[in-house]
């Protein structure tokens, strides 16, 4: 069940919660991962866009103001960074999700992955 810490301005859900999310919504929902491009290409979920966090603010208008977000880095920091972010540009915090456990752990569940430059 996604979570939400006092003053956090997005839910913080595991990787089989993001998938349940994904699973009955899929096109209503987006995964964001935003981690360097070295560690996109060992692995990231399947369909996921692809964003470093330190671009974010500047490719903004590639991500949906109209989808459920799901920010996946590596173990939930710079996703939570670019759920910060994204709230204050003006996203409904109420579509924004931190998968706080991570690509390892997506990848480990046997989730839909892709590698490479793949999407």
């Amino acid at each position: 069940m996604p979570r939400q810490n006092p003053g956090e301005p997005y839910y913080r859900v595991d990787s089989p919660e993001a998938l349940q999310i994904l699973t009955d919504d899929p096109d209503g929902t987006v995964v964001i991962d935003v981690r360097r491009d070295d560690e996109w290409v060992t692995g990231h979920a399947a369909g996921a866009i692809h964003i470093n966090v330190d671009d974010l603010a500047g490719r903004m208008d590639e991500v949906p103001d109209d989808k459920k977000l799901l920010f996946i880095c590596a173990a939930g920091v710079r996703s939570g960074l670019a759920c910060e972010l994204a709230a204050a540009m003006g996203y409904d915090a109420e579509m924004l999700y931190n998968v706080d456990d991570g690509t390892p752990s997506w990848i480990a569940a046997g989730n839909p992955t892709s590698y490479g430059d793949d999407a």
